[in-house]
């Protein structure tokens, strides 16, 4: 097949340039911000000129864009879009049933949302690493010396000064500060189940905090777009709150015992026993912290439902070791205990932390064992030889 990818910055493409030609397919990629916008005659006509200039048997982006959308319906091009956000406010485009479309989504909540709503252009598609280049990073001593440490987590901690929940939070009336207090509150400590857009639609009394919100942070909806106000707060709002409650409690608790980096853009001066590394290189770097690590820890966005993030297979497909809170996918993926450990609340995590640091043998049994279960089931040829199978059935 002739591909053409459209990107913007994007860390999948290199990975995608490596391992597309070795499966016999063509690539072409063309780096463009215009690709986040939902109408742009400057992207048309950037598309137009791409597919004047050669046929293409398909366009591909990660995460799903509008404006690639309606220029693939408008010249009748397949188009696959493989999504890792979220949440994503471009699927709730009216585009999004475009026959042009092939959407994979990896959390299994959202797709089941979306196909039982009648869409059926998205499917099903967990996330990948590419083993065949992480394979390749070898390790010496001043790597050693610059990475090495017992625990590291790897990402943003949500504490931007104005994040929109804190920007809103003086100005909501204090009854409703106390019921959204209450819900972010429990959801950082319910794993495997998001609640928070059920807790602002349904009933009089969520309507009326749903009312609140919007009173104090008016939000209109995409003219293109079927997204719901509560959707937009739980995500944007309230999860990213929830998010920065969960990050810095996990990481502050574990720090107090064990040697801790984080890696993030975000400062975190609230957090003095963490050893703040600033942001890292998703290619360069990133992968010596995974292996370097004794303990990596994932934490997971509550705005991804159920499924598992990208983050998971980073440090598998690196043989690092990884704890992760419990997600509804884990078991459908891997063993737990066996591939991964999985924690239940801050406790179990800082017995865990404790328990697997004592034990060398057992912690490298499991990164070894969850290593070789990524390079066998979890690769992006694997994924992507899905992907197109299930876009293009008659091709092989």
């Amino acid at each position: 097949m002739n591909i053409l990818e459209f990107e913007n910055k994007h860390f999948g493409v290199e990975d995608l340039k490596e391992i597309l030609p070795t499966m016999g397919h063509k690539l072409t990629v063309i780096s463009t911000p215009l690709i986040l916008e939902r109408t742009s005659d400057e992207f048309d006509q950037l598309f137009d000129k791409a597919i004047s200039k050669c046929n293409y048997d398909a366009v591909f982006t990660f995460n799903y864009s509008v404006v690639v959308s309606k220029c693939c319906n408008r010249h009748n091009i397949p188009y696959i879009a493989w999504v890792y956000d979220s949440p994503l406010m471009t699927l709730y485009s009216y585009t999004i049933t475009n026959p042009c479309n092939h959407i994979f989504l990896f959390d299994s909540a959202q797709y089941l949302e979306l196909k039982n709503g009648g869409i059926d252009t998205v499917y099903y598609m967990p996330l990948a690493a590419n083993t065949d280049r992480l394979d390749k990073l070898t390790l010496n001593e001043n790597i050693h010396h610059v990475f090495d440490s017992d625990i590291s987590f790897v990402g943003s901690m949500y504490n931007e000064k104005g994040n929109f929940y804190d920007r809103i939070y003086d100005k909501l009336a204090p009854w409703a500060r106390g019921y959204l207090d209450a819900i972010i509150a429990a959801q950082q400590n319910v794993y495997g189940m998001n609640f928070l857009e059920d807790m602002l639609s349904g009933t009089p009394d969520t309507n009326r905090i749903l009312g609140e919100l919007m009173r104090v942070e008016p939000y209109t909806p995409n003219a293109d777009g079927i997204e719901t106000p509560a959707y937009t707060y739980a995500n944007y709002f309230l999860a990213r709150k929830v998010a920065q409650n969960e990050r810095t409690a996990l990481l502050s608790a574990v720090s107090e015992h064990f040697t801790t980096k984080l890696y993030t853009h975000n400062k975190t001066p609230d957090m003095p026993h963490v050893i703040n590394q600033g942001a890292i290189d998703f290619y360069d770097n990133m992968p010596y912290v995974f292996k370097c690590s004794k303990i990596n820890l994932n934490i997971t966005a509550k705005s991804i439902r159920s499924g598992l993030s990208l983050r998971i297979f980073d440090v598998l497909g690196c043989g690092g070791f990884l704890i992760t809170n419990y997600q509804a996918e884990l078991p459908e993926f891997f063993e737990l205990g066996k591939d991964l450990v999985a924690y239940e609340s801050m406790e179990d995590l800082k017995y865990k932390c404790d328990y697997y640091l004592k034990h060398d043998d057992e912690r490298m049994e499991i990164a070894a064992h969850g290593y070789e279960t990524v390079k066998k089931f979890h690769t992006y040829d694997t994924r992507l030889i899905q992907m197109i199978d299930m876009a293009f059935p008659a091709v092989k």
